[in-house]
């Protein structure tokens, strides 16, 4: 995993230049209602897969044009079966290359969209049997965003949209 996150860093930092007039976004956030609650595709056909507590995400972009940004994220989420003691669970990772759109800006408030695209891991693990892993294609779309710029380099943001990161996403935004 850490292999992975690095290679994406460093992809996205060849693609987009080292331009220090230019400040990376690193953000952090807490999303409600995730598609692997909602659709049964991220669950194996296992029966009785409780409602997850949600999903944390951490993303890095970095500035490509004016209004146009690209980068990585990484969410974490769980989940387990209706059974009490014998519940089984399952963990989602979530890998997403993600563009971002800001489409109105005015002082310290931005209106902006996002769209990640990657891929959902899952980590089955049954409470009678061994553990398995499998792949799915993980996504976000947000078309709705807000961003309010508290000082030079922290913010607070709020997205509205669906898929692997939740159906509605609150987080803190640094900037350097």
């Amino acid at each position: 995993m850490k292999k992975i996150v690095t290679v994406i860093i460093v992809v996205l930092s060849v693609l987009c230049g080292t331009n220090t007039a230019k400040a990376v976004d690193l953000s952090f956030s807490y999303g409600g209602f995730t598609a692997m609650d909602a659709m049964s595709y991220y669950q194996d056909d296992w029966g009785g897969v409780n409602t997850s507590w949600g999903a944390v995400t951490a993303s890095i972009y970095f500035p490509v044009v004016k209004k146009f940004s690209l980068g990585a994220s990484y969410t974490f989420s769980s989940a387990t079966t209706k059974g009490g003691k014998d519940a089984s669970h399952l963990y989602y990772h979530t890998i997403l290359f993600n563009g971002k759109y800001d489409y109105y800006r005015t002082g310290k408030l931005v209106l902006y969209g996002h769209l990640g695209l990657g891929v959902e891991i899952t980590n089955f693990n049954p409470r009678f049997s061994d553990d398995y892993t499998k792949a799915y294609f993980g996504w976000q779309v947000s078309p709705l965003g807000v961003k309010g710029q508290l000082t030079n380099n922290f913010s607070l943001f709020a997205e509205l949209g669906f898929g692997c990161q939740g159906l509605i996403q609150a987080g803190v935004n640094f900037t350097f």
